[in-house]
């Protein structure tokens, strides 16, 4: 979603807490030039050899004017799809199922009719986007749901269920495993089968399996509830991709539309902690640690981006490559990144979903400089495919 809406004027001027960390200049103007865009707030927090820096710009709030905090909370989005990715990996190693296990295997009858065959589909594709299958938020009802109708709909709770027969009522993008199509419905999937091959919840074992033995306590998933934990901002959205579009405050709804495809709340400091411990490799074994880090082409032109198992790869200007996800859900943008080796995260949020793009922050962080501002990057065009 996107418009034309700037709220700069209203935003209060940047301000950076610094910690142990240091070298984070051009980051911060990155950050700045994301609200001088049009984003109500930025923040952001990098962990590197040289300790912790947390920066923010702009307001959490509009109304108050309260700057953003290092401990607030927001919604992730996409990087849920991560968590949900390591729990099927860490069920893999222990023999409880295999990524090349179908769809029909393990949801009987789930995926079938209009040219959809659940037992065509592996697990593996699900988790790296080549199934094929259609993404259910492109669903026109679903859409209208959460853009034009979101006032009447805010509160809904939808059941995996309902999600996955709203997709399979579309024929497919593409047969399984020829091409490659950001799709929700995948994961949504891949949350049905961790339910079913623990023996519990995709939510319960993220909980179990990430959340706890990395003490990410501020790491919640919410499930039907429409509340935000505190300390936390306000989240804003014009809802539609007009121009000069009324911007609304979108903190509250039931996130059980995003499901294992985008639930999760956290904070910058517990996705550090998180791409930290995953690219470090401290929560997979080596097997399924290359598993995760296999990637696929998303378009074959593109060089500097490709798709693991809810992880992509991405290549900035300067040559550094980097491990990544971004995600998006009302009145919230968020990204976490990692060097391959884990040893330097950065983890960002924007609490407005229409300003702001993630290619010169990336570029500022691992590069040290703030790109020139101009023409969208190829990183930038890239990001696409992941919304």
């Amino acid at each position: 979603m996107s418009a034309a809406l700037t709220v700069a004027a209203l935003a209060a001027p940047a301000q950076a807490e610094t910690g142990r960390g240091h070298g984070h200049t051009a980051t911060q103007q990155a950050m700045d030039a994301q609200v001088a865009a049009g984003a109500p707030g930025s923040l952001g927090q990098a962990r590197d050899g040289n300790g912790t820096w947390n920066g923010s710009a702009g307001v959490a709030d509009l109304r108050t004017e309260r700057p953003r905090k290092a401990a607030d909370r927001f919604r992730v989005g996409s990087v849920t799809k991560a968590f949900v990715s390591t729990v099927l990996l860490q069920l893999e190693s222990e023999g409880k199922l295999s990524l090349d296990d179908t769809v029909e295997h393990w949801l009987p009858g789930a995926v079938q009719g209009h040219g959809n065959d659940g037992s065509k589909i592996k697990i593996r594709q699900l988790l790296n986007h080549t199934s094929g299958l259609f993404n259910y938020t492109e669903d026109p009802v679903i859409l209208h749901n959460l853009s034009d109708g979101f006032f009447e709909h805010r509160y809904d709770t939808y059941t995996p269920e309902r999600l996955v027969r709203v997709a399979v009522s579309h024929k497919p993008e593409f047969e399984p495993g020829t091409s490659w199509k950001y799709s929700n419905t995948n994961y949504i999937l891949a949350g049905m089968i961790v339910d079913k091959a623990a023996g519990h919840s995709y939510a319960d074992e993220i909980e179990r399996r990430i959340i706890e033995p990395l003490g990410l306590h501020s790491t919640t998933l919410p499930g039907t509830s429409a509340r935000m934990p505190s300390p936390h901002g306000r989240a804003y959205s014009p809802l539609t991709a007009e121009p000069n579009a009324k911007i609304h405050d979108v903190t509250e709804l039931n996130p059980s539309w995003g499901g294992a495809a985008g639930e999760i709340i956290s904070t910058t400091g517990d996705l550090n902690r998180f791409y930290r411990a995953l690219l470090g490799g401290d929560l997979l074994p080596a097997a399924q640690q290359k598993e995760l880090l296999t990637t696929v082409a998303v378009d074959p032109a593109n060089t500097v981006f490709r798709y693991g198992l809810g992880v992509a790869w991405a290549k900035l200007p300067c040559g550094k490559e980097i491990w990544m996800h971004d995600g998006g859900i009302h009145g919230s943008l968020s990204l976490a990144t990692s060097t391959p080796d884990g040893r330097h995260t950065a983890a960002f949020n924007l609490n407005g979903d229409w300003a702001g793009e993630w290619g010169p922050v990336m570029e500022a962080e691992y590069c040290g400089k703030a790109p020139a501002t101009g023409a969208r990057s190829p990183l930038d065009k890239a990001l696409t495919a992941l919304r």
